[in-house]
């Protein structure tokens, strides 16, 4: 009898079929399930699990009451850090989840980096994870650390930008990026003074994901972006460096900030960057005719 993860998006609601079907097969299989106690994925497997009267069933909360447990099954409580808060809080009880599993069943979204998260954890402890991308119908199964690296290569860049900043130092391998033509130059190498954050993306890296964002004209992207590569060298120092206080750089450096222009130059210099204008694909510089 294996011990089998079984998590998803809180956006999905409702299984497929083929989810379904791999679900009996685990009922068949007699195996051990555990599962959490969100809405979307989590209490739809419940609910699956339930009307099939299915009793070898753990459901993981992080905290003392679950949020939903459907078949009255037992209770596995995660203490988390007192200072957690928010997503943070509720990932201790999928941590726990990942070391206990022998297999992992996601079932997720396309979109959710939560369930991704948890592909990782169980691809780092050596544990084969199915992943069923539900609006594409279709499942991966992912064994190692090198197809993971292929997955993840072929998602977007603000979901590996997401996915990074919720795992931790230990779970985090940054993901490999072919070199491009760069809008930036970096200034060699970072300001020594700047503490890069153990599991931050390599400096090359991080100006190729920063070039892609700028060359997206996309404003909410490049603040994401830009936000990323300034978490990574450290926030507070950036903070120092540029004068500005830390909170109103968090808020100015996501994807709904607007900070002042200034604010951009400070930041890039901070963390070892310089703008360069080049000539758009379109032609020479346009000049105004004179009036």
């Amino acid at each position: 009898m294996n011990t089998i993860f079984i998590g998803g998006s809180r956006h999905v609601s409702r299984l497929p079929s083929e989810v379904k079907k791999r679900l009996d097969n685990v009922v068949a299989s007699g195996h051990q399930v555990i599962v959490g106690d969100a809405n979307g994925a989590d209490k739809a497997v419940q609910k699956h699990l339930m009307d099939a009267h299915y009793d070898r069933v753990v459901v993981f909360c992080s905290g003392n009451t679950p949020r939903n447990n459907l078949g009255s099954w037992q209770i596995h409580h995660v203490d988390a850090p007192k200072s957690a808060k928010g997503f943070q809080f509720y990932a201790a009880k999928d941590r726990e989840m990942a070391r206990k599993a022998d297999f992992g069943l996601m079932i997720w979204d396309g979109k959710s980096p939560g369930t991704v998260l948890n592909v990782l954890r169980l691809v780092r402890a050596g544990k084969i994870s199915v992943l069923f991308n539900v609006p594409e119908k279709a499942a991966l199964n992912i064994k190692s650390s090198d197809q993971w690296e292929a997955f993840l290569a072929r998602c977007s860049a603000q979901l590996r930008i997401d996915v990074k900043e919720r795992a931790t130092p230990e779970e985090w391998v940054g993901d490999r990026t072919e070199s491009q033509p760069s809008l930036l130059d970096p200034i060699s190498q970072p300001p020594s003074q700047t503490p890069v954050q153990p599991n931050a993306m390599p400096f090359d890296e991080a100006v190729t994901m920063l070039n892609k964002a700028l060359a997206s004209g996309d404003a909410a992207t490049i603040m994401n972006t830009l936000g990323g590569i300034a978490r990574d060298r450290g926030m507070s120092q950036v903070a120092r460096d540029t004068g500005l206080a830390r909170e109103s750089l968090y808020r100015s450096l996501d994807a709904g900030g607007n900070p002042e222009f200034a604010t951009i130059l400070k930041v890039f210099s901070s963390i070892g960057l310089r703008l360069e204008a080049k000539v758009g694909a379109d032609g020479a510089l346009r000049v105004p005719a004179e009036t």
